[in-house]
């Protein structure tokens, strides 16, 4: 029989699911692909490591690019603590039925070591400190005294100006105590750990028994083992591990059956009950109030962004979301013709200045501004206002004239039970107007959008840029259009013409 290895990323899955670890081990098929999102996370993380790294110059590289080499490695690793090598990346140590590969470990003494890891993160996590606990425990079998430990993570107060400064960009934190008070836990859980992996049948795979924030991504794996029927518990929105235990001790099954008392968000109380009336729930009076707000000419108005860990243009921060792009969809009065205009930038400069210019320009000094969740409209025209300090009285002034379409829906005014408990455009626009529909666009939400203009545009690694583009300005017009339908809806229904007015309950719901 193989020997059993439990490796540190397989302990993660462990905490996270034990049943994650089981899959792995026994039958990966279960298990879904990298998403286009964790693989974006793992490129940022990757770009973030060279400005960590760069505070250990005389680092000795190690690391594998195959099987072979991954095999050789805790050799290769001795042999260079061996010859000298006060400080190693990716080195690999293994004892007994355990491994890791650090990411930086610094020899500070007679077979004393201090250990850094590096996350992409903007502050210290807890499962980095689980992470590393297991990473002493493995250096510790192997011989080692871990004096130090420490997490780099990213500086959200670091402003870029000309090059990254790498002692700027990084933030070092302490972490020993954290760390070395998870040590006896982390001995009973690598023994549970390695119980699993040997184990011939799959822990429960109830989700109630998720941990450290894996609850949505777990469910994903789930419905590969446990195929959920059509109003199943888990399509309750907001779900948590300790509401489906309650549920299940409860032995509720369906989501029309839950008792709104067990759950706490009113998210949830208003699925329940929209699911339970099988029609939707509307308060038109709230509805006429939102609508008689706004103000001709209207607006509807859509960013798209890049957003990277390392800041791609001066005066600008980690991680901050940048337009490149917005689409206007404008009525001018109820009865005038609907106009479209956009920007979207196509080279590696800073998009901020040509977009400032011509939404000033396409954009009149009156009417409200329809934003769907406003309030990310409202902080990207804060940071242009930031960036280029000639349009920040521009920018302020928009933001002062922004109505949000999201809240007769966020607040409860028009409940349907199709909505998946969201508040989402994305899951209100099938509902509500599902002839129209992102299916059949290249791109289909903001996470592609991002990633493919930067891909395409700011970091050239593509070479079909004009069909990512094309495929942009479709994708950024339906949202706004999109908007446009969703506002058209409500206006009849509050008239009483279309819409799902006939069926609908006129109810307010006060919670």
């Amino acid at each position: 029989m193989a020997k059993v290895i439990l490796s540190k990323s397989e302990y993660m899955m462990y905490l996270k699911h034990p049943a994650w670890l089981w899959l792995k081990k026994h039958d990966k098929s279960k298990l879904p692909e990298v998403s286009a999102d964790l693989q974006a996370m793992f490129d940022a993380g990757h770009n973030f490591e060279k400005y960590a790294e760069a505070h250990f110059p005389d680092a000795t590289m190690l690391g594998f690019n195959d099987f072979s080499e991954y095999s050789s490695l805790p050799q290769r690793t001795a042999d260079a603590l061996k010859n000298g090598a006060k400080t190693i990346f990716q080195g690999r140590f293994e004892a007994e039925n355990i491994t890791f590969i650090c990411d930086v470990l610094r020899v500070v003494g007679q077979n004393e070591v201090d250990l850094y890891e590096i996350k992409s993160s903007t502050k210290v996590k807890t499962d980095h400190i689980l992470d590393l606990a297991f990473q002493v425990t493995v250096l510790e079998k192997c011989g080692y005294a871990v004096r130090d430990v420490f997490v780099m993570h990213v500086d959200t107060n670091y402003i870029r100006k000309g090059e990254i400064d790498s002692k700027q960009i990084v933030a070092t934190k302490d972490v020993t105590e954290d760390v070395k008070s998870e040590l006896n836990r982390t001995a009973r859980h690598i023994k549970g750990a390695l119980e699993v992996i040997q184990s011939s049948e799959m822990p429960d795979p109830t989700p109630a028994r998720c941990a450290l924030g894996s609850y949505k991504e777990w469910l994903e794996v789930y419905k590969n083992i446990r195929p959920l029927e059509e109003g199943s518990i888990f399509e309750l929105c907001r779900l948590n591990p300790k509401t489906v235990r309650l549920l299940e001790e409860e032995n509720i099954k369906r989501l029309a059956d839950i008792p709104e008392q067990i759950v706490d968000k009113k998210q949830q109380k208003w699925q329940i009950q929209a699911t339970q009336k099988a029609e939707p729930i509307v308060d038109t009076y709230k509805i006429k109030k939102f609508l008689a707000k706004l103000e001709y000419p209207l607006y509807f108005f859509d960013y798209e962004t890049l957003s990277d860990v390392v800041p791609p243009y001066d005066n600008t921060t980690p991680y901050e979301q940048i337009p490149f792009q917005y689409s206007l969809h404008v009525l001018e009065s109820p009865s005038s013709e609907l106009k479209h205009m956009g920007y979207l930038h196509d080279t590696t400069d800073n998009p901020a200045k040509p977009l400032s210019e011509t939404l000033k320009v396409q954009i009149g000094d009156k009417g409200t501004i329809i934003a769907w969740n406003m309030s990310f409209e409202k902080g990207c025209n804060t940071r242009l206002g930031r960036i280029e300090p000639d349009y920040k009285e521009f920018y302020e002034d928009l933001n002062s004239r922004m109505a949000d379409l999201m809240i007769p829906f966020s607040s409860g005014y028009y409940i349907d039970a199709n909505f998946g408990g969201s508040a989402s455009i994305k899951n209100v626009l099938p509902v509500l107007v599902p002839e129209l529909s992102y299916k059949e666009l290249g791109i289909q939400e903001g996470g592609s959008a991002q990633r493919s203009w930067m891909d395409a545009v700011l970091y050239e690694k593509r070479t079909d840029k004009d069909q990512v583009l094309k495929d942009l300005e479709e994708y950024c017009k339906l949202d706004t259009l999109a908007m446009v339908e969703i506002f058209n809806f409500l206006t009849k229904l509050v008239a009483g013409e279309g819409g799902n007015a006939s069926k609908a309950e006129q109810l307010s719901i006060e919670l």
